[in-house]
């Protein structure tokens, strides 16, 4: 099997957050050592993965 390199796809978006949020949001990177998008993207893709079937 040949050696293939895998591309992900991204897309530009914007949204609106309250302040008190972005800052806890960016206290949890900095201790995390993590980007504020890659907190996010991990955030959406858990709330996501586990929403109730009943809310969709």
């Amino acid at each position: 099997m040949a050696f293939s390199i895998q591309k992900e796809e991204y897309v530009n978006r914007t949204f609106r957050l309250s302040k008190s949020l972005v800052d806890r949001m960016e206290a949890l990177c900095d201790l995390k050592g993590i980007s504020l998008n890659k907190l996010t993207v991990q955030c959406i893709e858990y709330a996501l993965a586990n929403l109730d079937t009943g809310d969709v």
